[in-house]
């Protein structure tokens, strides 16, 4: 390889950093002129995005969440689709059914989709509907595709389930399985403003109408951005720290008293995967093409706090999964 080949490589390894920088920039500012502050779940939310993954947001109602999403959606030019859950939604209420069309050459069958053929779909209140109807999801979310009767049927990328959640209203809910709680890339809590913010909040919405949403970001940029996040080169010893760390969430292979104590399952290998394509995202968000232990320190609670359940004795003694991680993330060295 020639120094002219490895400088134009390096040259356009640069700017691909600094397109992809300069574009999310834009993106974030343009989420940021409908949505006060919630700056790092604004963040953590689109770098699921990037990743290719779906969020689950929790907070108490009126905090944002699905202005959140349907700005987001808008700002990258996105198809939504919003689907309020409840007790008695059915799965094909969500994926859709067949139905009887009749025309000149007589009666068939024939697919109509369900809300959930669009680039963002919102579930709202995801923990309102039943076991059965939150089980619509699971195969959209990991094969991206859904399938009625025997006919399989494929969903346009991007595609995004951002769903959230109340933590307070337990009567008339249905907490997630594992599995499906697993097949979300990041799980992010929404606070209350501060008094400030709250103040921003009141000043942009009882005055005058708020100005649309601009398109900042394609659909095609969107993808190519997502596969530059794939590209990003990971050392050895960034991964084996991720490895060490999920490793550590695991009753069976901790070192850790709390963890064998309180825990009953730790994070599966998704859990590593989250957190490495986090840390990617992170990389490219400050400019480099490699991520650092601080960038898997910033995105593992958000990748893992929904992947470490605690055991009976855990939630009686009120430890919290973030609490564990927290501790973990401050034990565990950097190089074994």
């Amino acid at each position: 390889m020639t120094a002219t080949h490895t400088t134009t490589t390096a040259d356009q390894t640069v700017q691909a950093v600094e397109g992809f920088r300069a574009d999310l920039t834009r993106l974030l500012d343009e989420i940021g002129r409908r949505l006060v502050g919630q700056t790092e779940v604004v963040g953590a939310v689109v770098s699921g995005l990037l990743a290719g993954g779906h969020v689950l947001i929790e907070g108490v109602p009126g905090l944002g969440k699905t202005l959140l999403v349907r700005t987001a959606a808008a700002a990258m030019d996105l198809t939504f689709s919003r689907i309020q859950f409840t007790p008695d939604l059915m799965p094909a209420d969500v994926i859709g059914t067949n139905l009887i069309a009749e025309d000149a050459g007589g009666r068939r069958f024939e697919f109509q989709r369900g809300p959930i053929f669009a680039h963002v779909v919102l579930a709202d209140e995801i923990n309102r509907a039943t076991p059965k109807t939150q089980s619509a999801l699971l195969e959209a979310m990991q094969e991206q595709s859904v399938t009625v009767g025997k006919q399989t049927h494929a969903l346009a990328p991007p595609f995004f389930v951002l769903a959230t959640q109340n933590p307070i209203e337990m009567e008339g809910t249905y907490p997630l399985p594992e599995a499906q709680l697993d097949r979300f890339f990041y799980k992010v809590r929404v606070d209350a403003p501060s008094a400030a913010e709250l103040h921003a909040i009141l000043d942009r919405t009882t005055g005058h109408d708020e100005s649309a949403v601009r398109a900042v970001l394609s659909r095609e940029r969107l993808l190519e951005m997502r596969a530059l996040v794939r590209q990003v080169p990971v050392a050895r010893p960034i991964q084996d720290f991720v490895v060490r760390l999920v490793e550590a969430t695991q009753p069976s292979r901790t070192t850790s008293a709390e963890v064998r104590r309180f825990v009953r399952y730790g994070s599966s290998p998704r859990g590593a995967q989250a957190v490495i394509l986090g840390a990617k995202v992170e990389a490219l968000r400050a400019g480099r093409f490699a991520p650092s232990f601080a960038d898997v320190r910033k995105v593992a609670p958000p990748a893992l706090r929904h992947r470490v359940l605690l055991n009976f004795e855990g939630e009686a003694e009120g430890v919290t999964s973030d609490g564990i991680l927290s501790r973990l993330l401050g034990e565990l060295p950097e190089t074994p």
